[in-house]
């Protein structure tokens, strides 16, 4: 069997990666997915970069006993953590992700821009390097426990949560919101409604199908042929492999 016809892998600490996974469908309908929420483990954001190391290791070697043509680190920590690793360790391709500060200061006036990640999304030096080059006017909020709210869908809390983080902040003045977490694109109408007309919300998720794409297509891996599917697996319970099967109906604007 052709290469072309094996799955790619997909996977995140939980269910955010699956934000990023509907963008993958939508641009690639013909491919096969597995995707890993690794929930017994998350929230990977409030960890040390040695443990998410370790964690997203345990995650790939299961992936690559499926024979995946491909990996795609759907989470921007772990990304962040892992991904140079990971391309020293495998022989297939490895996509990451990114908070998308570089689409948003494009965008930037003369406002500024709030960038919404984990904790340890914002101290990696992956994210120093994005600021060094497009942060200007870029602040960093930190934003503890709405990863968690998103896991359980418990849109209420994360709606007074959001509500709470924004009074902190003068939203007429800000030209850019950047979700630099791929759980916080579930979020994204209900940002839109408390931010003003003119503030951009800015997200990796349709980049980093894109960036598959052109990779797949690089490396005479896109599968042509047949229909695609989807494999969803968790390392935790029944009911939160549930969750991942709502949350990938649940409508995204990208």
């Amino acid at each position: 069997m052709s290469q072309a016809m094996d799955p790619i892998g997909v996977f995140d600490s939980g269910v955010g990666g699956i934000s990023a996974l509907q963008a993958m469908i939508r641009i690639l309908p013909q491919e096969h997915f597995i995707y890993y929420g690794d929930r017994a483990n998350a929230p990977y954001g409030t960890r040390s970069t040695e443990e998410v190391i370790h964690l997203v290791r345990q995650v790939t070697a299961k992936l690559m006993d499926r024979h995946i043509k491909a990996l795609v680190i759907a989470c921007n920590t772990a990304t962040g953590a892992a991904a140079q690793t990971l391309r020293r360790e495998l022989t297939i391709p490895v996509i990451g992700m990114e908070p998308a500060l570089k689409p948003a200061s494009e965008i930037r006036r003369d406002g500024g821009i709030l960038v919404l990640a984990t904790p340890l999304t914002l101290r990696q030096e992956k994210f120093e390097r994005l600021m060094e080059k497009y942060g200007t006017g870029a602040v960093k909020v930190p934003c503890v426990g709405l990863m968690e709210l998103v896991e359980r869908e418990d849109w209420d809390g994360a709606g007074k949560y959001l509500e709470q983080l924004f009074a902190g902040y003068d939203l007429q003045k800000t030209d850019a919101v950047v979700l630099g977490c791929t759980h916080y694109v579930f979020l994204k109408d209900m940002i839109r409604e408390m931010l003003p007309e003119r503030t951009a919300i800015t997200e990796g998720s349709m980049g980093t199908a894109k960036q598959l794409k052109r990779v797949l297509a690089r490396n005479r891996l896109l599968n042509e042929t047949g229909a695609g599917k989807v494999d969803l697996e968790t390392s935790g319970t029944p009911e939160e492999l549930d969750t991942m099967k709502r949350l990938l109906q649940r409508h995204i604007s990208f």
